[in-house]
């Protein structure tokens, strides 16, 4: 059956990258980051790279000083994406995107990206105390990570777990490792909506294109729990931080 027709091949097709967060916000994060010309730019947990591509060409790739970028991540299908994102837009020299463990990776960098892949060094705590040894001196982190906006429900709390910090104790995690909050924002209920929706589209359009297809059955029903679980358990609930930090 041709690739198209899998609906695992459609599930971050209608996504900008994997977290809620809209063009405007992703502007204001890179200026945040402040990436100069010749900067190294690496992406932990990077996806397909969509947001380390827009990073080194905010740095700026003419000239003698080019900003170059690396992301690393399991995921061998976004890694293609994103490779074939980079050629589309001239970036394939400057974007080196590796499949690995983000834990793993033994480069530092100037400017560091690592949103919404805590869970790779064990969580928002331990991902702080580990990514001190990725960024150079005088370097920048942009940290993204789940937060409670309000308390969790107890059917929110048995989806994420309860180990989900406040803001509060996410900013302290910060600066208990030594970094300090150079900017700080978070995700908007617009930037949540979108992203649940998007995360579910390109699956949902693909139910409507076979609704006679041996899986759709079962697809819909994850589907549809996840709608369910994302409009009655932790919409307006779960929050999503993004700092911007240096130590």
């Amino acid at each position: 059956m041709p690739p198209t027709d899998d609906p695992l091949s459609r599930r971050y097709a209608r996504m900008r990258w994997n977290t809620p967060l809209s063009e405007e916000h992703a502007e204001l994060l890179l200026r945040r980051l402040d990436i100069q010309a010749g900067a190294r730019v690496l992406d932990l947990g990077c996806g397909w790279g969509e947001l380390l591509l827009r990073a080194v060409a905010a740095g700026g790739v003419d000239g003698t000083h080019a900003t170059t970028g690396v992301g690393v991540d399991t995921d061998s299908a976004a890694l293609e994406r994103g490779r074939a994102l980079a050629a589309d837009r001239g970036l394939d020299q400057h974007v080196t995107l590796v499949q690995g463990e983000s834990a793993a990776w033994g480069e530092p960098a100037d400017r560091v990206l690592c949103v919404g892949a805590a869970h790779a060094f064990g969580g928002a705590a331990g991902a702080l105390d580990a990514l001190g040894g990725f960024v150079r001196p005088g370097g920048r982190l942009l940290f993204g990570d789940a937060f409670w906006e309000r308390p969790p429900t107890p059917e929110a709390l048995a989806i994420f777990g309860d180990e989900v910090p406040t803001l509060g104790e996410l900013t302290e995690h910060a600066r208990d490792r030594g970094w300090r909050v150079l900017h700080l924002s978070t995700a908007d209920q617009r930037e949540w909506d979108d992203f649940e929706s998007t995360w579910l589209a390109g699956r949902q359009e693909w139910l409507l294109e076979h609704p006679g297809d041996a899986r759709a059955a079962a697809l819909r029903e994850e589907l549809d729990t996840r709608l369910r679980d994302y409009v009655t358990a932790y919409r307006g609930i779960l929050g999503l931080a993004y700092l911007v930090l240096g130590r």
